[in-house]
């Protein structure tokens, strides 16, 4: 039989460690973990992501496909859409460039790999739904802290689509991030670009950051 080995939390401080190899070392975790881990872990996720109230009154909400390890949201979606919930996917904007746009995501629509690979529906104006029109937005970490910072893949995309949001609250959707519990670390340093997150759900727990506590 074989033996299922719970990975630890990052412990080393950012100071020490460069982003792009503290960004290496997360990735090789999530990826290392079995089916079965991954499985466990996206069962937990839904159960903490019902519970979160960010969402109880959501009904539009953007989710991802997950890749390279990323916990993954389907039990969650597959639970909140017998509830009514509609979900949208991030499409890769084709003019303004590092910017997202949201179509739906329904059974049967018809999915392109964008240029990093990743399963994308095709874009369209008339299926977009703007993002001040999202009620909330659930998007991959590569890793967190306990004080809202994060570490994602590099691009900035949320960042650029969500910019709108530090000048303008009330207008944005409520911002969580996803991860395996594992990829919080110590201390990682908010940068001024970085839109403010509402929340992380983990498979253990959830850490909410209006206010300055995780909980």
């Amino acid at each position: 039989m074989s033996q299922f080995i719970e990975p630890q939390p990052f412990q080393s401080h950012p100071d020490t460690i460069s982003r792009g190899a503290l960004r290496k070392r997360l990735r090789h975790q999530r990826r290392s973990l079995s089916f079965e881990q991954q499985q466990q872990a996206a069962e937990n996720l839904a159960l903490n992501l019902l519970k979160n109230p960010d969402l109880h009154r959501a009904r539009h909400v953007a989710i991802y496909l997950p890749n390279d390890g990323e916990i993954d949201p389907h039990v969650y979606l597959d639970i909140a859409r017998r509830k009514g919930v509609r979900f949208y996917l991030p499409v890769l904007h084709p003019i303004h460039e590092g910017r997202l746009v949201f179509s739906p995501y329904y059974d049967g629509v018809e999915l392109t790999a964008n240029r990093f690979g990743i399963p994308e529906p095709a874009f369209s104006k008339g299926l977009r739904r703007p993002v001040w029109a999202l009620d909330a937005v659930l998007f991959p970490l590569v890793g967190f802290d306990e004080h809202g910072g994060r570490l994602g893949m590099g691009g900035g995309f949320y960042d650029r689509t969500f910019a709108f949001s530090r000048l303008r609250p009330r207008l944005a959707p409520k911002l969580i991030g996803l991860a395996h519990d594992f990829q919080k670390v110590d201390k990682l340093p908010i940068e001024p670009w970085d839109v403010p997150l509402h929340s992380v759900v983990t498979d253990k727990q959830r850490y909410r950051f209006r206010g300055g506590l995780a909980t």
